[in-house]
């Protein structure tokens, strides 16, 4: 074999190694994303000082107003709401009594994106000086929001309450064309937030 053909099968082994590597390390990565996305909501109830609601599901916002109900903290954040929903219209569409729990009650506009989220609660947690909060979202999009709320909040105490939604199942994921794009789309995306600040995309 000539050198030039020699050089070329050496540098299609090196590409079809990394290759491997590079889909081993995905693959490895989507499975270890998956077990991390909780089983069932969690059991710890320890008050925080606030709640904070992630939109995106009405089973969330629900949630969170039933903690708030139970004391399990002092006010509730309600983070990425539509512009033009107030807390009454929040509550209206909620069918909750507004005395009880409207005082208790912020919301934030500005949000539209998991990482929009997290910079909109640390604006308001420097306002309010809470120490610590119950962060309310679907299970399969927790280990992105810990992610993007830790590296925001590094001295805020965060305790995930991971909602259940209908549409998913953890269990097969894999088996279910829903779930399974909900769990690649989440993993993909929470790739990207770990490239951010190495690609200087960090804000």
């Amino acid at each position: 074999m000539s050198r030039p053909l020699r050089r070329a099968a050496r540098w299609i082994r090196r590409a079809l190694l990394a290759i491997l590597l590079a889909g081993a390390a995905y693959g490895g990565g989507l499975v270890w994303f998956a077990q991390a996305i909780p089983r069932a909501e969690t059991a710890d109830l320890a008050e925080t000082d606030a709640i904070v609601v992630l939109t995106g599901g009405a089973a969330r916002v629900a949630t969170g107003l039933e903690l708030l109900r139970a004391g399990r903290a002092r006010q509730l954040f309600v983070s990425g709401v539509h512009r033009g929903v107030d807390v009454q219209e929040l509550l209206r569409v909620q069918r909750q009594s507004p005395e009880a729990v409207a005082c208790c009650i912020e919301l934030g506009h500005s949000a539209e994106s998991t990482e929009g989220n997290a910079r909109e609660t640390a604006s308001w947690i420097a306002r309010t000086g809470h120490r610590s909060l119950r962060l309310v979202t679907a299970s399969y999009h927790m280990p992105r929001s810990l992610f993007e709320f830790r590296r925001a909040l590094p001295d805020t105490r965060i305790v995930p309450h991971p909602v259940l939604p209908e549409s998913f199942r953890r269990a097969a994921w894999w088996a279910r064309t829903g779930s399974l794009r909900l769990v690649l789309g989440e993993y993909h995306k929470l790739l990207a937030a770990l490239l951010r600040p190495p690609l200087g995309l960090w804000s």
